[in-house]
């Protein structure tokens, strides 16, 4: 299939399954994870419509950002999805839309320093780790509602709402089990208004699930090998 196929392939099953979930489309934004691939590959889902890229390498997704910036485009976004080190945190604050993997004060509080020293704000989602596995980063649920009373305090960061990568599915258990807590922890820490602002966006699935993590309420699903392709080795 080419690039147009693969993507109306996916697009179908993104409406197939928010319309399961008695929910409407346009409630799903579809991130194209563009990581190790060329700008030429970006430039072709632009063309097709996709406006929301990830990335996980700040120097290779820089050059794409300021390509795609000479387009005009108003509502394109690039979401940086992956670990970051807190002497990159000033690469990143104002060049992505939105972190997806904050788990930690000291670095909520680089990435904040960093934003407002470009008069900006930078949206965050803070990377949960629902299965609490040990070679997981992500922060433990219980700690959740404390750690967003610290980062109430901390000015340049918005947090928008919760990202997870639950461990591969087990024998036994349904694969919107780790997705349904996700979104119930979101639920709790919302009724309990331990941070000044909702926590609307979830960020959870990616090629293999994200039809489950839809059905939970995911606003955000990441797909990068099913639009494309099989990624070459980074060197």
């Amino acid at each position: 299939m080419n690039k147009a196929e693969r993507l109306a392939g996916i697009q179908g099953q993104v409406a197939a399954a928010a319309k399961q979930a008695g929910r409407a489309p346009g409630d799903v934004r579809l991130m194209a994870v563009s990581k190790t691939k060329p700008w030429e590959d970006v430039r072709d889902f632009i063309d097709l419509g996709v406006r929301d890229f990830g990335e996980n390498y700040v120097q290779d997704a820089l050059p794409k950002i300021e390509a795609s910036r000479a387009l005009g485009l108003a509502d394109l976004r690039w979401h940086f999805i992956g670990s970051l080190q807190s002497n990159k945190a000033k690469l990143v604050a104002g060049s992505f839309s939105l972190f997806h993997a904050l788990d930690s004060l000291s670095l909520a509080k680089k990435l904040g320093a960093a934003a407002s020293a470009k008069g900006l704000v930078q949206d965050c989602l803070v990377e949960v780790n629902v299965d609490d596995e040990a070679s997981k980063a992500g922060l433990a649920p219980a700690a959740l509602p404390a750690f967003l009373g610290e980062l109430a305090a901390v000015e340049g960061v918005r947090v928008t709402g919760l990202m997870c990568i639950p461990a591969p599915p087990l024998p036994g258990r349904s694969a919107r089990e780790p997705f349904a807590r996700l979104r119930e922890l979101r639920d709790s820490v919302n009724a309990a208004g331990v941070y000044p602002s909702a926590l609307n966006e979830l960020s959870m699935g990616m090629s293999a699930d994200f039809a489950e993590a839809i059905l939970e309420g995911a606003t955000y699903v990441r797909v990068g090998t099913s639009l494309f392709g099989a990624r070459e080795p980074r060197a």
